[in-house]
């Protein structure tokens, strides 16, 4: 190879490599670093390559996503609105009905949506919690949705429970690298959120898992990150990725965001690291163009939260995801 082959072919063999890779392996940190290092027209060509490989790249899956209850949460993570620890705390509310979740999973898939997503504010579930928990898991699946809750970390037979209930997914992300991990939660470890997702597989449901970046991480941390789910056995089916969203009155309030190019970087990184995996355009999507979203997509995102509101953050709103959805003629799933 001499350096006048042209950048096509390189392009080509990039892609190649990229799919050999991942049919081996998980890829370690430090080669997920390299592909960081990449130049960004490489590194999207391998990466569209191997979402091509795995997934048609015109289909984007579109989950809705209801907090069934708010605020008073007893954890102390760092970019959360609903932890007690924190001055801006998200106003308390208590359980919501089953009526209210099926009236609201009712409208998710009039809008569009194919799985609806239920999150609490709990460091974990009481079983009389679970028991409430479990009835709005069964009225939602027999609207023909799939199901997926977030509710904090399981105890032994809880998971089972859900599964019972005819629960899909089970919500729990690792946030950020295990060494960044203490600079942004110190109530509990990342090793309590690998313990809930061991009984999650254990009891046979699918997991969903991934991170929040933008969070002061270095980018040896994102690629740690995604390091780490992908050497899941298996790797999460599916894997949100969240833009931090600075909220008046909790520690990352001020925090500096992310050069919109490493998050696209981070996006292809995690396709190629976990190529059967759906990866979740998630939190901060409000705040990016439809020029950065087409380029998501383009490197790999084939997933999106859709609906007004993502917990207590805003979201792009319906309509405006339609729209975008008919300028680059995509598909939902």
């Amino acid at each position: 190879m001499n350096d006048h082959t042209p950048a096509a072919v390189l392009a080509a063999e990039a892609g190649s490599s990229a799919l050999a890779a991942t049919a081996s392996a998980p890829l370690t940190t430090a080669e997920i670093e390299a592909l960081y290092e990449l130049p960004l027209m490489d590194l999207l060509y391998r990466a569209a390559s191997v979402h091509r490989a795995n997934f048609d790249a015109n289909e984007v899956q579109r989950s809705a996503l209801l907090s069934v209850k708010t605020g008073g949460c007893g954890e102390n993570c760092g970019y959360c609105s609903q932890s007690a620890h924190h001055e801006g705390e998200t106003p308390r509310e208590s359980l919501l009905s089953v009526d209210q979740v099926v009236a609201a999973a009712t409208a998710a898939k009039e809008q569009g949506a194919s799985r609806f997503c239920m999150g609490a504010a709990w460091r974990g579930p009481k079983d009389s919690d679970l028991v409430k928990v479990a009835e709005m898991v069964s009225a939602v699946k027999a609207l023909g949705l799939e199901t997926c809750v977030t509710l904090g970390m399981l105890k032994d037979g809880q998971a089972e429970a859900l599964k019972e209930a005819g629960l899909d997914y089970y919500n729990h992300n690792l946030d950020t690298s295990a060494e960044h991990y203490t600079n942004i939660v110190t109530t509990h470890k990342q090793t309590d959120r690998v313990e809930t997702l061991g009984r999650v597989r254990e009891a046979g449901l699918k997991v969903c898992s991934g991170g929040i970046v933008g969070m002061g991480e270095s980018r040896r941390d994102r690629a740690a990150l995604i390091a780490q789910l992908a050497a899941m056995e298996p790797p999460p089916e599916s894997v949100p990725i969240n833009h931090l969203t600075p909220i008046p009155g909790t520690p990352l309030e001020n925090a500096p965001p992310l050069d919109p190019f490493e998050f696209v970087r981070t996006i292809a990184a995690a396709r190629i690291a976990m190529p059967k995996s759906f990866v979740r355009l998630s939190a901060g999507r409000q705040n990016m163009s439809e020029e950065l979203q087409a380029m998501c997509f383009f490197a790999g995102a084939n997933s999106i939260f859709y609906g007004e509101n993502l917990l207590t953050t805003e979201n792009a709103d319906a309509e405006r995801d339609q729209a975008l959805f008919a300028k680059l003629q995509l598909r939902a799933i």
